[in-house]
């Protein structure tokens, strides 16, 4: 995986490769260099290598993964996203051995990237049908959904972050991005005088951001939290989980909202779209919408409302998108195509 510094489908790998150590099966993990990744499989006794997956001039990447081919002899081989994938089909031509080549796209890419990968995953039904729409063989793509980390946390103080004990409080995390649509939630947060907003995320919008708030008059109830590695503690203090995006391929945090017992409003992009049967796992309103996203808001102050969106929101969660449940699923789905290659 050579991915972003922070972000979901990297969170999400991490996730994998540590369940699949706890299932004691046997991998090798390669990531671009990163010590807080390498020390988190340190510390779940994940076998992690790094390398640079740079550009054009990086000469180490392709043959290192080429030797660990030759050392490790793999089944399987799961690439995450366009680089790792682009590298791992490089290594591939230098490699005697007889292996599957698996990517794992968790958006809309172009599938030149992919020409010689041998079965390709979406994270979503949407991404799958992209997938078949640009040709690739239905026969070889593939819906795994993702799962969050569901252990509990205690709350986040509000105190921390100088949030009424009495407010209701509004969470949205990401990062951010103009795709993410914060700025449609700031707008919605200037008719909502009850509410707050804490913002978990970093990026190129932030100034930006900042500076809407002050225009809104809503910056003394918005808190920008930067990055943050404690969901299950923010969820916990949280009323609401919003998700405003225009593009959301997925929508990891809408699954964490169930996992914790959060009711959740979401503007209907793809991912969020699939996820949620509006009404009773959550609320969806239009994209860009902020009047809408307002009123949505309000409806989840019925505390019968809440209370409804938050038990089928858990619901869905344990029939679908428990560690248990995908591991099963992605372990099933290894053993059908390693039995069709041997076929």
């Amino acid at each position: 995986m050579a991915g972003a510094r922070r972000g979901g489908a990297e969170e999400f790998f991490m996730r994998l490769a540590r369940a699949f150590a706890a299932r004691d099966i046997e991998q090798r993990v390669v990531i671009r260099t990163h010590d807080e990744r390498r020390a988190v499989f340190n510390r779940h006794n994940v076998d992690a290598e790094e390398l640079p997956f740079g550009g054009w001039f990086d000469r180490r990447t392709v043959p290192e993964l080429t030797n660990m081919l030759q050392r490790f002899r793999p089944d399987i081989v799961v690439s995450w996203m366009n680089r790792a994938t682009r590298a791992m089909a490089r290594a591939r031509r230098g490699y005697a051995g007889d292996l599957v080549h698996v990517a794992r796209l968790g958006g809309y890419y172009d599938l030149k990237y992919y020409a010689g990968c041998d079965h390709l995953v979406g994270n979503t039904p949407d991404i799958v049908t992209h997938i078949k729409d640009q040709g690739w063989p239905a026969e070889r793509a593939h819906y795994l959904p993702n799962f969050v980390d569901a252990d509990p946390a205690p709350p986040v103080a509000r105190s921390s972050q100088q949030t009424p004990e009495d407010a209701i409080l509004l969470l949205a995390l990401g990062r951010l991005h103009r795709n993410k649509a914060f700025d449609v939630l700031i707008d919605a947060l200037a008719t909502l005088p009850e509410h707050w907003l804490w913002l978990a995320g970093s990026g190129p919008e932030e100034d930006a951001l900042k500076a809407q708030a002050v225009a809104a008059g809503v910056a003394d109830r918005v808190r920008f939290l930067g990055w943050r590695d404690d969901i299950a503690a923010l969820l916990a203090a949280t009323d609401i989980l919003v998700c405003p995006s225009r593009h959301e391929p997925l929508g990891n945090v809408v699954i964490e909202a169930w996992a914790h017992d959060v009711p959740v409003v979401a503007c209907a992009s793809q991912g969020p779209r699939h996820l949620i049967e509006d009404g009773e796992t959550g609320l969806l309103v239009a994209i860009d919408d902020s009047d809408a996203l307002a009123g949505a808001i309000r409806r989840v102050g019925d505390a019968n409302l809440a209370a409804a969106l938050r038990a089928a929101g858990t619901d869905a969660y344990q029939r679908d998108y428990t560690e248990q449940a995908v591991v099963d699923r992605y372990l099933a789905f290894f053993e059908a195509i390693r039995l069709r290659k041997a076929a």
